[in-house]
């Protein structure tokens, strides 16, 4: 395992965010944390239907409105893939397998950070 999949691995085993606020100590970045766990965490219960797949579920996921400007932005690929294949996760640590898409997210929102919200930045 490289270093950058060591690092994001390392943070998703310990349950940190894979996408720190830029300012750690602030009160904007506790509440950026918070709020783009409540995002996700609505998306997910969103395509919680447990008569449905699994590949079903994440898909009507992905689908959620509160998701939307991040799907539908400059790194919406990036973002499907790296949150789809953490709804599908079966690891253990929840995640750790979806190194790669994380990263590519991560890159992406760096090259482009005009173009999110100070919540996703």
């Amino acid at each position: 395992m490289g270093q950058v999949e060591s690092s994001v691995a390392g943070a998703v085993d310990q349950g940190e965010p894979l996408f720190p606020a830029s300012q750690p100590d602030s009160h904007a970045a506790a509440s950026t944390t918070s709020s783009m766990e409540s995002l996700i965490a609505e998306a997910a219960a969103y395509g919680n239907d447990e008569n449905e797949s699994l590949d079903a579920r994440a898909q009507k996921a992905l689908e959620c409105p509160c998701i939307a400007d991040l799907r539908n932005g400059p790194c919406g690929v990036q973002f499907s893939e790296a949150f789809l294949c953490f709804l599908k996760s079966s690891s253990e640590e929840k995640g750790s397998d979806c190194v790669h898409p994380f990263v590519a997210l991560q890159n992406c929102i760096k090259a482009n950070p005009n173009a999110f919200s100070e919540d996703v930045l």
